[in-house]
């Protein structure tokens, strides 16, 4: 866990990314057609999360239709064209499951402060979260398909802040890549990366009743991943 620029006293807000920390996307279907391809694991998401390829999905200026067409032509050459469509909708439809140990941490944190997600996401998001039941999770969602700004730039999470009503110094944000705690920490947040729910319980003593948790994030023969949302 990496934790920076702590203070003693509590933070006044908590802005949380959702994917590999909340929501979880199962790969393993991608992977069977993969290799079934001939392709090595991994290809598809390679071609997918080009920013070039990528960035629209996330800045809300294409669908997940979209996206997809646009992995196809980015696996031109490796396979057929019926065998890269099917690759890129495994991608884009790939089943997805909350961490509940993680979202009862959260809810149990909004009990003492305000709670905003900060994500690259998709305009799919809204209904992602209700098929998940968090819908009532957060106090504000901040989505990149919505803003039009994309983590790590400072905008997001100058209105990720903003949204929370909190000064941006007295923000925690929780995220599981380094480039977007190093740019919060940046604007002078608190910042932890995320590995697994033991680094939210060190951080949140003052919320958490200090029982040992563990997380149920991945099974028997899941791959787990990312999928078409926070990169």
């Amino acid at each position: 866990m990496t934790i920076t620029n702590t203070c003693d006293r509590p933070f006044d807000a908590v802005l949380c990314d959702l994917d590999n920390v909340i929501r979880f996307y199962d790969l393993t279907r991608l992977a069977e057609l993969e290799q079934a391809a001939g392709l090595t694991e991994g290809t598809t998401t390679r071609v997918a999360y080009a920013p070039e390829t990528d960035l629209p999905l996330l800045l809300g200026k294409i669908g997940k239709e979209e996206w997809v067409e646009a992995i196809v032509l980015g696996l031109a050459g490796e396979v057929s064209e019926p065998q890269a469509r099917e690759l890129g909708t495994a991608l884009a439809e790939a089943p997805f499951w909350a961490d509940e140990v993680v979202v009862t941490m959260l809810r149990r944190v909004r009990e003492h402060v305000p709670l905003v997600l900060v994500t690259n996401a998709t305009l799919e998001l809204e209904s992602d979260l209700e098929s998940l039941g968090l819908s009532d999770l957060a106090d504000r969602v901040v989505s990149s398909a919505r803003v039009g700004v994309v983590k790590p730039d400072r905008e997001i999470y100058e209105i990720a802040a903003e949204q929370a009503e909190t000064d941006i110094e007295r923000c925690l944000f929780i995220d599981d890549r380094l480039e977007n705690i190093e740019a919060a920490v940046e604007l002078g947040m608190t910042g932890v990366r995320y590995r697994g729910p033991e680094d939210l319980q060190k951080v949140w003593g003052f919320a958490l009743d200090g029982r040992g948790c563990t997380s149920s994030t991945g099974g028997p023969g899941t791959r787990v991943g990312e999928g078409p949302g926070d990169r």
